[in-house]
């Protein structure tokens, strides 16, 4: 129980990334959401001595190498969202769930936003409105993951 306490931002980063490269139908890939954004978002507001950008950092290098695309996209994305996230914490705290869903989504539009403007200047991509589908599913999503993350918190006295 001690040693999993130690280990459970860790563990649901790590459930987070193998979340976001699980493959999925062609049809249903594109409504993805940002796992591993959501689960930063959490515990950057949570436990924000924590969790901040340099673990957003280290986490988008991850998911990088996992997704095989230019070293650096995601974890800017990651850094930016988060810092945002990290500077507005004590605020964002004392949001409704359903607010901060919306703050969430947000976030993610944030987060897609600088992935695609990094992605056109090494690749010349252009902008497709499904690119932000994922925006939507996360905020939906938003609410489940803080009740999960907050209740593993509580249980397994994470601080």
């Amino acid at each position: 129980m001690v040693k999993t306490r130690h280990y459970a931002i860790f563990f649901s980063i790590i459930i987070a990334l193998v979340l976001q490269i699980m493959p999925l139908p062609i049809q249903v890939d594109m409504y993805r959401p940002d796992w591993v954004l959501i689960v930063l978002a959490y515990w950057a507001m949570a436990l924000p001595h924590r969790v901040n950008v340099g673990i957003a950092f280290l986490c988008g290098i991850a998911l990088d190498i996992l997704l095989g695309t230019a070293l650096g996209i995601h974890s800017l994305a990651l850094s930016v969202s988060v810092y945002v996230l990290a500077a507005n914490y004590q605020r964002l705290r004392n949001y409704s769930v359903w607010q901060q869903a919306i703050i969430i989504g947000l976030l993610s539009a944030l987060y897609h936003l600088v992935v695609f403007w990094l992605q056109h200047l090494l690749t010349d991509v252009y902008f497709q409105f499904a690119y932000l589908w994922p925006v939507l599913t996360s905020m939906v999503l938003w609410p489940w993951i803080f009740w999960i993350l907050r209740k593993a918190r509580r249980q397994l006295r994470v601080t």
